[in-house]
């Protein structure tokens, strides 16, 4: 049979409970959108696989609960993560503070060398905004990750920053390889024979 992917990427989602990364999670693998989920239980994944640059990529893509009495069951999924997007609600100031501990769980669990990103969940409710968009680039800009601001509800760039995510740790990996290292730091990419991928047509919605 015919390899069915490239690469398989480990991706973490994580942030404080109720910004929506199960509903990032579900417009992505599923495209769907419920308002009524329920708050993640410890931890979930979903699979799907990509097209990018050509090479076909299969993500594990895993949901951490936000909750504080979750916090030591999650922190075990960091380990072999390639990708975390940290996540926020622009219509809480809290959840945007609280990255900074979502960063120092990175720095404490992760690989040193995982690529993260920042996510501005619930764009779509401009008018309850507490959280600028300058204020989330600024703090990517100073952590030296990609920003973007996304709506799970009206599905706005969730597509293009797992997209975008991938390709990231797709490059990574691929420099480390040209370099003879082979992967590190928890970084992989696995050749498989089973398993049909879904087909999906990758689509970019810019801000």
């Amino acid at each position: 049979m015919a390899k069915t992917y490239d690469y398989l990427f480990k991706l973490l989602l994580i942030g404080d409970s109720g910004v929506g990364k199960t509903c990032v999670l579900f417009r992505f693998s599923e495209d769907s959108f419920n308002t009524s989920f329920i708050s993640t239980i410890g931890i979930d994944f979903k699979i799907r696989t990509i097209d990018v640059d050509g090479k076909r990529i299969k993500l594990q893509i895993w949901d951490t609960a936000g909750q504080e009495r979750f916090r030591t069951i999650t922190t075990a999924y960091y380990r072999g993560a390639m990708g975390i997007m940290l996540v926020y609600d622009i219509t809480s100031e809290k959840s945007f503070d609280n990255i900074k501990n979502w960063i120092k769980n990175i720095e404490e669990h992760a690989s040193a060398d995982v690529v993260k990103m920042l996510l501005g969940n619930k764009c779509d409710m401009n008018s309850s905004r507490q959280v600028s968009v300058q204020r989330g680039e600024q703090l990517a800009a100073e952590r030296g990750i990609t920003f973007m601001e996304t709506s799970a509800k009206a599905d706005i760039n969730v597509e293009n920053a797992f997209v975008t995510l991938a390709r990231h740790i797709k490059a990574k990996v691929e420099k480390k390889m040209e370099q003879g290292g082979g992967t590190q730091g928890g970084t992989q990419a696995v050749k498989i024979t089973q398993d049909q991928p879904k087909k999906n047509t990758v689509r970019c919605l810019l801000l």
